[in-house]
């Protein structure tokens, strides 16, 4: 560690209350699907306080409906912004950086389950928690500071960094492929993810996907008149349940220490208007995940067929076909060598600040990585804070994890982008 780079470090240390002041406030925006606006404006401000220009980057736009990397949802994506600030770079020689961190969260659910209401923070016992807490509002403030910390500590960098905070990485992926479209791109791109201290190395792939059945509504008096819709999606999950154990029959070998790294998850059903009436209509929403070796096409046919070939076991639904639709997520997993650049420098940082070599995390989730690394030309991985019951009940997030990963960004700041005075 030379006299630049500590006296950064203790820069970032100085930095902890804002950091968690900020962490605080974002985490008070209960930015679910459709009302990420507020923690939008929340990081717009914090940047620009911080002397960042920024640029708000509309989610509503040709360039990313044409762009590859696009995904369908039957929401609208009118209004949906992403907030990113660029520093353009004092002198030349470094390498250029993207930091992104996503400010969309999952729905707390029945705030009765939880000790305190989810978007109200606290802390104790060195956590802090609050829906969004690790997930992943705590690396956007360290992430942020981290690069605010250069310029306090009186330096400036030899390339740019692009800091971006972006919407819909939990069902859609569109809010970082928005940045993709618009032309963001950089040689190395962080994410502080919620996996604790170690480099991604590889990701599964995701997919969203909707089944909707329909039966024969009739009294309940008569019910075998009828076709409960309902009861007709047993024998489909059933169906998909085996696809999914027929996926994780054959792991490969970056998995092998994964007991079961593929899952389906029936997240959503909806069916019939009143419990003395067989339901003529049905709907299940499901997660499927699928490994790297495999494409969005491949396994969205494996899905039909397995729907198709369970339908045909049924004479009603046999005649009457469940449809499949398909909309979020369709985002394929990757690979990516361990010892990249970037990579190996991320590692440096974390080893002199701790000693030891950072861990290698293999993913069996999806991260806003898709985009980076499959439309754009850099070394993307995640490195982030200690987090747990991340989309469950009572988030929380190690507070003295938040600050190594502070620390460790503006570190890589000064090793990846180099030092100007």
């Amino acid at each position: 560690m030379n006299n630049k780079e500590q006296k950064v470090l203790d820069t970032v240390n100085g930095l902890t209350d804002d950091i968690l002041n900020f962490t605080s406030e974002l985490v008070a925006e209960p930015s679910t699907l459709g009302n990420e606006g507020g923690a939008i404006d929340v990081m717009d401000h914090k940047l620009q306080e911080l002397g960042f220009q920024t640029t708000r980057l509309e989610l509503d736009n040709k360039e990313l409906e044409a762009h590859p990397g696009f995904a369908p949802v039957p929401w609208s994506l009118q209004g949906k912004q992403n907030v990113v600030a660029t520093l353009p770079p004092a002198q030349k020689g470094g390498k250029s950086a993207i930091f992104n961190g996503h400010l969309d969260v999952v729905d707390a659910g029945n705030h009765d389950y939880w000790s305190h209401d989810p978007y109200q923070p606290y802390r104790h016992d060195g956590w802090l928690y609050g829906r969004g807490s690790g997930d992943m509002k705590s690396g956007v403030a360290a992430m942020t500071y981290a690069a605010h910390a250069i310029s306090k500590a009186g330096f400036s960098l030899r390339a740019p960094l692009t800091i971006e905070g972006v919407v819909e990485e939990e069902c859609s992926g569109n809010g970082a492929t928005a940045c993709m479209a618009a032309g963001y791109d950089a040689e190395a791109v962080l994410i502080p993810e919620p996996f604790g201290p170690t480099i991604l190395a590889s990701q599964v792939g995701v997919l969203w996907f909707k089944v909707c059945l329909k039966g024969i509504s009739t009294h309940v008096l008569q019910a075998l008149s009828g076709v409960n819709a309902i009861e007709k999606c047993y024998l489909l999950i059933s169906a998909l349940h085996e696809l999914e154990t027929e996926l994780n029959a054959s792991i490969p070998e970056q998995y092998k220490d994964h007991t079961h790294p593929i899952n389906l998850n029936i997240g959503i059903i909806q069916g019939g208007n009143w419990p003395s009436t067989v339901p003529a209509e049905a709907a299940f929403h499901a997660r499927l995940s699928y490994f790297p070796e495999m494409t969005y096409v491949e396994i969205a046919q494996r899905i039909d067929d397995a729907i198709r070939t369970a339908a045909k076991k049924d004479p009603w639904l046999k005649a009457n076909p469940p449809q499949v639709e398909y909309y979020g997520f369709r985002s394929d997993g990757h690979n990516v060598d361990r010892n990249l650049p970037a990579f190996t420098v991320l590692d440096s940082c974390h080893k002199s600040l701790t000693g030891k070599k950072a861990g290698t995390y293999i993913a069996t989730c999806t991260t806003d990585l898709r985009a980076f690394y499959h439309y754009g030309n850099n070394q993307p991985t995640c490195f982030g804070p200690v987090a747990e019951n991340i989309h469950g009940i009572d988030e929380r997030v190690d507070i003295d994890s938040i600050m190594h990963v502070a620390r460790t960004y503006a570190l890589f700041l000064a090793r990846w982008c180099l030092l100007a005075e």
